[in-house]
């Protein structure tokens, strides 16, 4: 504890402070069975903390906007993972970096440690806005119309800690890509944007309500051209309706793709624009011109490196290497099998980035990296050094490049194995397909489950993890196919058609009968989702039918990848079987707390913030009434109609004609000093009336 005292001292922020200690506070009230099990959990979620397949350890998420990462983070991250976690970097399709097997007990310390250099796990998993992704490329990309990453690194700051998206139905996510060719695959996020400029001014094109896992949804255009001053705007107005209308109580439908699809959107569009009057900002300018200035290196080789590989340099330069806008200098993309890196790794790839290139790096939608500003002179130099690391194998996405999550090494939710499959289809690749090193148009990605953590559902080859049965009822690991799936530019995308399942041995087979197939019958130039479209999916159905016959299973199909024994289906279960307390109680209590930061936060004069912390405790206190009668609303819509039905036409709660119209008098008004302050009182005297309503009845029932 002393030790974490001593870290706090030095960090100079006493909102990040406050946040770390609250962390430890709230854990200790975990592990004394004062907090529900399920509160906690989402507490913990929304501080980057996510429970292991392994029990009593943790997963933590370290938010990387924008995938942004200087030599020095880096350097503090491979530290952070020696000390705490395994010694390994596992970077996610979500631009983060993850490090496994944490003790709860150590999660304050070590944040309060990462927040030294700025760097923080706030928001990076549970009901929030997450990471936000960007191209990694934006900034030097050739074909970008300006730099997104001022509008994204914007977007991140505002978000985090903001009161309305703290607690949502479900987690949001933000991409922006570069251009066109929508490397940050906008189509998949519940709001994407890519630049526009209209008439001189700056802005972007807006896609929404995208998202992938068991039910993919391809986004929707909403707008042509957003003006850049509306960015934040537009945005915060959709996160309001999302989390006031959004699906809470099943979770498989708590997505903003199922509200939009549900109510379709002309309706949400004109939801959000109900929003307006009560924005903390009607316009947000952005500077778009301000991003730090590379700091690059002085030293520059004057000579050429000896004893270089030149064949694989050669295609090492051919399909790791980019030109920058800026003349006279690359980009290097660092391909990572599975998208790990071991902290030993990472502190001596920190150091050739310095020693010859700018010293920030991106982290890439494919789990790689990105080295920026390499002067011509360096390129050989640059590549001697990483291959001596082993960071030099040419193929950055490419077929060769596959991309996977976890699975069933970490996550709890994983069905069968994703990553030492990956390795042995890596080596299919390598040994007998040599020529698809220079392949980036087929992408194979492969998820442990449908979730689609490692975005299967965008492949032209993805599987993802499943079982299948013999005639016996004997249970094998097996993988789903997907055929198809990509980008098509500007916001648009093909969703992976779902094929067959099949033996999870039997992958590599099926990933030589689908190559062969396309050297023999694509057309010359054919992108692999219109060879799949004009064969049509009966083609590789029947293809691929001889690899599902469960007849003819081997005592090695019974066998995970990666493991010795018969496969057994691992079922989630609760991390910790800690007391249950009443839930009632404790929606009561996070009521008082949301009503002490409305006040925090209206004397900080942060008028906006303290109207929806008021807005939040009026519905927690709701809820908690609700379900004392065992009434369970999906939505915090329903929680104001139900509530009007069974507490105020019953005349259970008086003072009050409509519940709806006298909560939502927030978005009626502009977030003033005034109206704040007579929000906030209300709520207060509505907890009043509840904590008096439920004391008579708690009266009624002991008597």
């Amino acid at each position: 504890m002393l030790s974490f005292r001593n870290e706090l001292e030095d960090l100079n922020n006493p909102i990040v402070e406050r946040d770390i200690i609250d962390l430890e506070k709230k854990i200790r009230l975990f592990q004394d069975g004062k907090i529900d099990p399920d509160k906690f959990r989402s507490m913990r979620l929304a501080r980057g903390i996510y429970g292991q397949r392994q029990p009593g350890v943790q997963m933590i998420r370290i938010k990387l906007p924008s995938g942004r990462l200087s030599t020095r983070q880096l350097r503090r991250i491979a530290d952070i993972s020696d000390e705490y976690a395994s010694s390994n970097l596992h970077a996610t399709t979500r631009q983060d970096i993850q490090i496994h097997f944490v003790s709860l007990d150590k999660t304050p310390e070590l944040w309060a440690k990462l927040e030294k250099d700025e760097i923080t796990l706030r928001e990076a998993c549970g009901n929030t806005v997450r990471n936000i992704t960007a191209s990694a490329t934006a900034g030097i990309d050739l074909k970008e119309l300006f730099d997104l990453t001022p509008y994204a690194h914007e977007m991140f700051r505002y978000f985090l800690r903001n009161p309305i998206c703290q607690e949502m139905g479900r987690k949001f996510k933000i991409a922006f890509s570069s251009s066109d060719d929508d490397s940050a695959f906008t189509f998949i996020h519940d709001l994407g944007f890519i630049p526009r400029i209209h008439n001189g001014q700056r802005g972007f094109k807006v896609v929404i309500g995208g998202g992938l896992g068991a039910n993919p949804y391809l986004a929707q255009t909403a707008y042509e051209f957003l003006a850049a001053d509306q960015l934040i705007p537009f945005t915060e107005g959709v996160i309001r309706v999302f989390d006031r209308y959004g699906e809470r109580n099943r979770r498989m439908k708590a997505r903003l793709k199922f509200l939009l699809d549900d109510i379709g959107l002309p309706k949400l569009m004109e939801l959000v624009d109900e929003e307006k009057k009560a924005l903390k900002y009607k316009s947000y300018a952005i500077d778009g011109d301000f991003i730090p200035d590379p700091v690059l290196p002085d030293y520059v080789p004057e000579h050429v490196p000896s004893g270089i590989d030149q064949l694989k340099y050669d295609r090492w330069e051919l399909t790791n290497v980019i030109t920058q806008k800026q003349e006279g200098y690359f980009g290097v993309y660092v391909k990572l099998p599975l998208g790990n890196l071991s902290s030993d790794l990472a502190r001596k790839l920190a150091d050739v980035v310095d020693r010859y290139a700018a010293n920030e790096l991106r982290v890439t939608v494919n789990q790689g990296y990105l080295i920026r500003f390499v002067r011509p002179e360096s390129l050989k130099h640059l590549f001697v050094a990483l291959d001596k690391l082993g960071l030099a194998e040419p193929g950055f996405d490419s077929v060769a490049d596959i991309t996977a999550c976890p699975g069933t090494e970490s996550c709890n939710l994983a069905i069968s194995d994703s990553t030492s499959i990956s390795l042995a289809l890596e080596k299919v690749i390598r040994e007998e397909y040599p020529e698809f090193i220079h392949n980036s148009d087929i992408k194979i990605k492969i998820s442990g489950c449908p979730n689609s953590c490692g975005q299967h559902g965008l492949a032209g080859i993805g599987f993802h993890g499943s079982t299948i049965k013999d005639k016996s009822g004997k249970v094998a690991p097996a993988l789903v196919v997907l055929l198809g799936g990509g980008k098509t530019g500007s916001g648009n995308g093909i969703i992976a058609d779902k094929l067959i399942k099949i033996p999870s041995r039997r992958g590599p087979d099926a990933l030589r009968l689908l190559l062969d197939d396309y050297e023999t019958n694509s057309l010359e130039g054919e992108y692999y989702h219109d060879y799949f479209i004009r064969l049509g999916r009966n083609h590789f159905y029947t293809l691929l039918k001889p690899l599902a016959d469960v007849t003819t299973l081997t005592p090695l199909e019974y066998i995970d990848w990666g493991q010795d024994e018969n496969f057994v289906l691992h079922t989630a279960v609760g991390e910790c079987a800690g007391v249950m307390i009443d839930l009632i109680s404790t929606l009561l209590y996070e009521t008082e707390e949301k009503l002490a930061w409305s006040k925090e936060a209206f004397d900080r004069e942060s008028f906006a913030d303290s109207i929806y912390h008021s807005y939040s405790a009026f519905i927690n206190t709701a809820k908690a009434l609700l379900l004392a009668n065992d009434i369970k609303p999906s939505t915090q819509i329903q929680t104001l109609n139900d509530f009007q039905q069974h507490f105020i036409e019953t005349g259970l709660i008086v003072g009050i004609e409509n519940f709806k119209e006298y909560v939502l008098r927030i978005n009626k008004y502009d977030p003033s000093a005034e109206f704040a302050l007579t929000y906030w009182n209300d709520s207060i005297r509505f907890l009043d009336s509840a904590q008096v309503y439920r004391n008579t009845e708690k009266e009624v029932i002991e008597k």
